[in-house]
């Protein structure tokens, strides 16, 4: 029988523990905090959005970088498949806005009980608060593993210990630094879902303000488009949040990253409205409240709390009375209602990110095993590797699908 050791017991780690354990292995799971999941259960605001809905041949498309790393994955365990195995324990999902799937139940502790109960039933030997320090290998080969328990020796490892967001759960980065040793590339980990800074002061004013049904456009300082989406935000003390921003900062990320410049980000608050039409409903307010102050008229258009900052920003004025309001002013309002724009000059940290963009360079594993191009014995899953895509649950199905992936082909390992 195989003796497979498991480091991290998240999504990737608790399925690649099951699934090699059904394929035959004598399994050890090992895990630094004191339970599983940690990082899986507060996922979703608690709710767990655990895969996408859309058609398996649109699931590539919801990764940007390295995407085409995935397509065997996807192709062993496919978000159909996931869905299937929840199902089969007992956990009924739905589908929401965007194609997320969350459990009915919209409790991520259901999620981490039937995968933590998967695990055990196969026959997994869980131990937890066993924080393992150091992969040991010999002659390019595993020679055991390193922990504050003594030494774990095993016939193949995977490492599934997740990136650098929200460390308190876990993620604290220690993967990366393994992998380096065993001589792999890592791409430098930056935040990968997160919120962004916006540099004008006035974002400040608008805090706690959410906004639905808005389209954003990010611009590089020369014009070029970066990426566009329509959705909710929020504005916070230090700039950006919600699911429109958090889907958009990838890329976003990725440029200020790279070419260290900030981005301009541009709000169409009335998208559904073509420019000739939200000037004929402007002029429409004007008329139906043409002797009260502008000031006052503008809560037809805008919530209360971006009228201040609208005002500011265009120059009008607030005591102005509407049949005052000139042509060109009613225009520069229009303009400000589709172009609501801000300066994007850097991300929240990485511990606030939802997940971590770069990790293991994915041309040293082998796309079909998780297994490390360099080292024998050596298998990848989850977060670790240089593989994240849009929020809407890609990430987690990653996981899981790389978990599953690895599960199965170290159980098969042969030196």
């Amino acid at each position: 029988m195989k003796e497979l050791i498991v480091v991290g017991a998240g999504p990737a780690g608790l399925m690649a523990a099951a699934k090699a354990a059904e394929y035959g292995a004598r399994v050890t799971l090992l895990e630094k905090k004191a339970r599983v999941g940690r990082k899986l259960s507060i996922t979703g605001h608690g709710r767990c959005n655990l895969t996408t809905s859309v058609d398996g041949n649109d699931l590539i498309k919801g990764f940007p970088g390295n995407g085409r790393f995935l397509y065997s994955a996807f192709h062993e365990f496919s978000n159909t498949d996931l869905v299937d195995f929840f199902h089969k324990r007992g956990l009924q999902t739905k589908v929401e806005q965007g194609n997320r799937v969350f459990p009915v139940s919209d409790k991520a502790e259901d999620v981490v009980k039937i995968l933590y109960n998967n695990a055990r039933k196969a026959g997994v030997e869980i131990l937890l608060s066993t924080a393992v320090t150091d992969i040991m290998i010999k002659h390019a080969e595993l020679a055991g593993i390193n922990s504050n328990k003594g030494i774990f020796a095993g016939d193949a490892v995977i490492i599934a210990v997740g990136g650098m967001s929200y460390p308190g759960t876990g993620s604290t980065g220690d993967g990366y630094a393994w992998a380096e040793r065993l001589g792999h590339r890592i791409i430098a980990p930056r935040p990968g879902l997160v919120p962004l800074l916006v540099s004008e002061n006035w974002t400040g004013e608008l805090q706690g303000l959410s906004l639905k049904n808005v389209k954003a456009r990010a611009y590089t300082e020369k014009g070029k488009l970066i990426n566009e989406d329509f959705g909710e935000l929020i504005f916070t003390h230090f700039g950006l949040s919600g699911p429109l921003i958090l889907s958009m900062s990838h890329d976003i990320g990725n440029y200020l990253f790279q070419k260290q410049q900030p981005v301009t980000i541009s709000l169409d608050l009335k998208p559904e409205l073509p420019d000739e039409k939200l000037d004929e409903q402007i002029q429409r307010v004007l008329g139906i409240h043409s002797r009260r102050m502008f000031k006052n008229a503008l809560s037809d258009l805008l919530p209360p709390k971006m009228i201040p900052v609208i005002l500011s920003l265009s120059g009008i004025g607030a005591e102005k009375e509407c049949h005052q309001i000139t042509r060109a002013e009613r225009f520069e309002l229009g303009r400000m209602l589709k172009n609501f724009a801000m300066t994007i000059h850097g991300t929240r940290p990485i511990a606030e990110a939802i997940v971590t963009a770069g990790g293991v360079d994915v041309k040293e594993v082998n796309p079909k095993t998780m297994e490390s191009k360099l080292v024998k014995g050596i298998y990848f899953a989850g977060e670790i590797l240089d593989v994240n895509g849009y929020t809407g649950g890609y990430n987690l199905q990653t996981a899981f699908s790389t978990g599953y992936v690895a599960g199965k082909y170290a159980a098969a390992f042969t030196k």
